[in-house]
């Protein structure tokens, strides 16, 4: 686990897949072509918090949805990259853009397609019930699954490393 806190520790961008990671990954699609998710609340005062650290927060998701646009905005994340097939060539151009080194990067997945990105990343963190290869391949998997409460693991994980997490958890105590 120390391994994992010094790795954490150096993260000054998380990047979070969708479909899986922040949902559950159910796709529910209405008879008008509407496409729902369900977010979970925890997930996302995690993520603010983190955020209120100075910890920039990015989205890279291979679907484009109206829904995902709207609760990232809520959450006040800039950075949002959708219908990314390819997660790597979105990914590289976050760091540029962001001109960080991979070290301080964390990305959080559940499949295959965030393999490419997992592996270059400072910290690879996988949700609980992530494809097995994605876990074999990952720094750290989550005990909670997607959209049930990873988001908020990770968020705290990084808090704690960085030692912000009493400060962001004293207001509510």
């Amino acid at each position: 686990m120390r391994n994992i806190l010094g790795r954490a520790k150096r993260i000054r961008l998380v990047i979070f897949d969708v479909d899986g990671v922040l949902t559950d990954g159910s796709l529910f699609l209405g008879d008008d072509g509407q496409e729902y998710k369900a977010f979970y609340s925890r997930d996302g005062l995690g993520m603010e918090l983190l955020q209120r650290t100075g910890v920039i927060l990015a989205i890279v998701t291979g679907r484009t949805s109206e829904v995902v646009r709207n609760r990232m905005e809520y959450l006040g994340i800039r950075h949002v990259y959708q219908g990314q097939h390819d997660k790597l060539r979105a990914y590289e151009a976050l760091k540029k853009t962001l001109d960080l080194d991979d070290e301080r990067i964390a990305y959080v997945g559940d499949d295959l397609v965030d393999l490419p990105v997992m592996r270059r990343v400072g910290l690879s963190i996988a949700v609980a019930d992530a494809h097995a290869l994605v876990r074999r391949h990952c720094h750290w998997r989550t005990r909670a699954p997607g959209g049930r409460g990873a988001a908020r693991e990770v968020c705290e994980l990084i808090m704690e490393a960085q030692g912000t997490l009493d400060g962001m958890i004293a207001p509510y105590l």
